[in-house]
């Protein structure tokens, strides 16, 4: 039996803005960051609450990794405001803390839901539509995902204007996430034909648009494009779940800093070689994963006569486009000294292994071949 469910309402468009006057909206939290807020993007909701006569509070101390203190300051302004509505402006960071705050502030006041809102700035994490958060311990240097049903945000507002300012640097590492998000959620075991269908689609668009956005900013129908893969992939991946890609890259992150969509980027060929058994032939029963990644490399027109030959084709296809990004190949070339991968190793295989998203991975791994992986994606292995 499977299940697949979106609860969000999507709006796209350069005027999904005007949408959110269809709701009873009238004492709103916006969470943001500093260049939302600075910058006058947040603007483009404050006009449209000033036109609504709703009246609104601004935290605009999101910081990337949201950490726990961050969350308990915006928990303790929520207290205060009392919102009927939460809305969250900025990237992954911003809408992952606004729903952590959201979260423990109907916990600790033991109040209902506030209308949740979610308006990404960037097109990369899909947080606007999923029931994931991830938080950060920054005394321990771990992450933590949360989940939970209660935390999917009621509406999406999809607006590629707020996103012609992402350089290019992050327009690749949030579009290389995306990309992981669609191939994982693809491939993972709790995958139906229903989330197969958005991943599908989002991998599809990612190689064709994320080059464009990367050489040319300015390029609105390409933005639109990557806005919408990203809502697609958080849908599928939502359902599906990830798998050990995102789990060793959390890991990372939190010892080491390395943004999140480029350490998806730098381990995503290893991890679709490993699943698919291709380094060494497995004794393990990897047919599973071989064939997805097969039909992927055929949807993008690099198939082969054999499977093992499309997923090899695939794996270039996807090192080509990392390359066209300008994207490292190698955790080491991220100014990860060698003493300190080497003393955080072991630490960031057995928090990988613990990782919410590491049961639904097609392949099952042990904590030895996770050191393994770390070691290829450090030194850059030849696959």
């Amino acid at each position: 039996m499977s299940s697949f469910a979106v609860k969000t309402k999507v709006f796209s468009g350069v005027d999904a803005f005007e949408y959110l006057k269809g709701y009873p909206i009238q004492n709103v939290y916006i969470i943001t960051d500093p260049f939302a807020a600075s910058s006058g993007m947040i603007k483009n909701l404050t006009d449209v609450l000033d036109q609504m006569g709703a009246k609104y509070t601004v935290f605009s101390d999101v910081v990337a990794d949201p950490p726990m203190n961050v969350i308990i300051d915006g928990i303790a302004q929520a207290m205060e405001v009392k919102p009927d509505s939460i809305m969250a402006m900025g990237g992954g960071s911003a809408i992952d803390t606004a729903k952590a705050i959201s979260y423990f502030y109907m916990k600790i006041a033991q109040v209902p839901k506030p209308f949740c809102v979610a308006i990404p700035t960037t097109s990369g994490t899909g947080s606007e539509v999923t029931a994931f958060a991830v938080v950060s311990d920054k005394e321990k240097n771990v992450k933590y995902p949360l989940v939970d049903d209660i935390m999917l945000p009621d509406v999406a507002i999809l607006n590629p204007k707020l996103t012609l300012s992402v350089p290019p640097a992050v327009t690749a590492d949030t579009g290389m996430d995306v990309l992981t998000h669609a191939i994982e959620a693809y491939v993972s075991t709790g995958a139906t034909d229903f989330s197969d269908t958005l991943a599908e689609k989002a991998v599809q668009i990612i190689f064709k648009y994320l080059p464009m956005a990367y050489d040319n900013g300015n390029d609105i129908h390409a933005r639109e494009k990557l806005h919408n893969a990203s809502c697609m992939a958080g849908m599928a991946f939502n359902n599906a779940n990830l798998g050990i890609n995102h789990s060793i890259a959390h890991a990372i992150g939190a010892k080491f800093h390395v943004p999140h969509g480029r350490a998806n980027a730098i381990i995503l060929p290893y991890i679709i070689a490993f699943n698919a058994g291709m380094r060494v032939i497995s004794k393990e029963d990897c047919s599973y994963a071989m064939r997805k990644y097969a039909k992927l490399a055929h949807l993008m027109g690099v198939g082969a006569g054999s499977n093992r030959q499309s997923v090899k084709n695939f794996i270039q296809l996807v090192e080509g486009l990392i390359d066209a990004l300008g994207i490292p190949v190698s955790l080491r070339d991220q100014d990860i000294n060698e003493d300190d991968y080497k003393g955080f190793r072991n630490i960031i295989a057995e928090n990988a292994m613990a990782d919410a998203c590491t049961p639904s991975n097609p392949r099952v791994p042990t904590t030895h071949q996770i050191r393994e992986l770390l070691d290829m994606c450090y030194y850059h292995t030849a696959l």
